[in-house]
């Protein structure tokens, strides 16, 4: 067996009169992030990882923002084809790590949920996925509160080439 390891980054702005869904979970917040998909920022960062560790193109490629039938789909959806991805090359997901850079709201009591939907999705389990969160310390576009950044690796066990 081999290991690749893969990296993710995601943005998202914040909109009005969306709901706002990090890891899968919705989050009590007077605001949501704008986006074709839920605009799941913490989902979307690990999709990429994962399918960067494959050496896959990233979601924009597999979830195009110009596909109408797409629109407002449930990231979990994505990170279900990243692990379908995953399994067609005959590998398997061995964790994840992942970071939320906001500085509203407070994520990590939702940390549990967002970590038993994400392993749901891709076939693993919660311990093998890690969350973290922290702020921007008030700086750039994270720091004015004007939307939320997440960053992820994955690391898949691959067949050998041989």
């Amino acid at each position: 067996m081999r290991y690749r390891t893969g990296i993710g980054y995601d943005v998202h702005q914040f909109a009005e009169g969306r709901p706002l869904v990090l890891g899968g979970v919705t989050i009590p917040h007077d605001r949501g992030l704008a986006g074709h998909s839920d605009a799941d920022v913490l989902s979307h960062a690990i999709a990429d990882a994962i399918l960067g560790a494959i050496g896959q193109p990233d979601i924009g490629y597999w979830f195009p923002p110009t596909d109408d039938s797409i629109e407002g789909i449930s990231s979990l959806k994505i990170l279900e084809k990243a692990a379908s991805l995953v399994r067609v090359v005959g590998g398997r997901i061995e964790n994840i790590d992942s970071t939320l850079v906001a500085e509203e709201p407070r994520v990590m009591n939702h940390a549990p949920a967002m970590k038993a939907a994400i392993a749901a999705a891709l076939g693993i389990t919660p311990e093998d996925v890690g969350i973290k969160a922290t702020t921007n310390e008030t700086m750039g576009f994270v720091g004015r509160r004007e939307g939320i950044a997440a960053l992820a690796s994955a690391s898949v066990e691959l067949p050998d080439r041989s």
